[in-house]
């Protein structure tokens, strides 16, 4: 399987628009040589700091600039995540993933706590992953040194289409972002949302910055838009579940040893879109009732999906091996 680096929009666009059939075949044949067994890991995340956000992001009912802000709630303390982090390894979790509404990352005690997140959660066994805005080469060194597995730093759109937005950070700024914690050594969770107004050619162009990145990011999250109330974006038609199952099924193809993850949208699919989605190459979903703030499908519902798509939990060890191989 050769890796490349170097896909046109062009190109990409082409397999977005392939007959599905035709790109459900290519994706299978990528993924099934990527990830023989068809496992996938199980992902939690919490919002750690939620609400009053500086930015302006028109999809995120944490704005400080929407009437939707979530501003008020208190940040949670290092012995309450850890508890939650061990309530999710419990219940089968292999990583847990923390949120900070935040621009950037706060200097003092804030980061601190959060250091200290990233060392319990890893006593707990389990990888730990952090979305908290920008952060300085310090700021990662010092989270590499933590023992962090994974920084989550999303594009969400093509650089054409991200002004429409965003404008309170540049789409510059968000890849700056990724190359620190790429020299830092942590692992990169990158990828982007569909639902936000994009034409075709927007979708093609989010995957090909992802997929021309060297290395590929080792986490691709796949988002569809939750239209919130109070959001810019409220009153925009939820897309067509088989525009995820497109989407997955590219990502997987462009970047084979990535892992593609089901993300937020995933509790408006019906049960077959989402093992279309795992059939296409999704090989980590996030397992929880909440995603950040937006619902996400009940474990026991989640446990019945997997055992109904034949597909396996990846385990501990396996998902180390794995992630050693990437």
């Amino acid at each position: 399987m050769t890796l490349r680096h170097d896909w046109s929009r062009q190109e990409i666009q082409a397999l977005l628009e392939l007959p599905l059939m035709d790109l459900l075949w290519q994706a299978q044949g990528v993924h099934r040589s990527a990830n023989p067994g068809y496992h996938v890991q199980l992902a939690s995340l919490l919002s750690v700091k939620t609400g009053g956000c500086e930015e302006d992001c028109a999809y995120c009912p944490q704005s400080m600039h929407h009437p939707s802000d979530l501003d008020g709630r208190q940040p949670l303390a290092v012995a309450p995540v850890l508890e939650r982090a061990r309530q999710a390894r419990d219940a089968g979790a292999h990583r847990f993933c923390m949120g900070w509404a935040w621009r950037e990352i706060r200097d003092g005690a804030p980061f601190e706590a959060m250091l200290a997140m990233v060392r319990g959660v890893r006593e707990l066994g389990l990888e730990a992953c952090v979305t908290a805005g920008m952060l300085s080469d310090g700021q990662a060194t010092r989270l590499a040194e933590a023992g962090l597995t994974a920084y989550n730093h999303n594009l969400d759109t093509s650089p054409e289409h991200y002004g429409r937005i965003i404008s309170t950070r540049t789409y510059q700024e968000r890849l700056d972002t990724l190359e620190r914690v790429r020299r830092a050594g942590i692992d990169l969770c990158c990828g982007g949302i569909i639902g936000l107004g994009e034409g075709p050619e927007d979708r093609a162009g989010l995957l090909q910055v992802l997929a021309c990145l060297d290395p590929h990011p080792e986490s691709v999250p796949i988002n569809a838009l939750v239209a919130v109330e109070g959001t810019p974006l409220e009153e925009q038609p939820a897309i067509d579940p088989l525009e995820l199952v497109r989407m997955v099924a590219t990502a997987r193809i462009l970047m084979p040893h990535s892992r593609v993850r089901l993300s937020a949208g995933r509790e408006q699919l019906g049960r077959e879109a989402q093992i279309l989605c795992l059939l296409a190459g999704a090989d980590s979903i996030f397992y929880g009732d909440t995603l950040l703030t937006t619902s996400n499908p009940a474990v026991s519902s989640d446990q019945e999906l997997l055992r109904a798509a034949g597909v396996r939990v990846q385990l501990e060890g396996q998902a180390l091996a794995a992630t050693a191989g990437r």
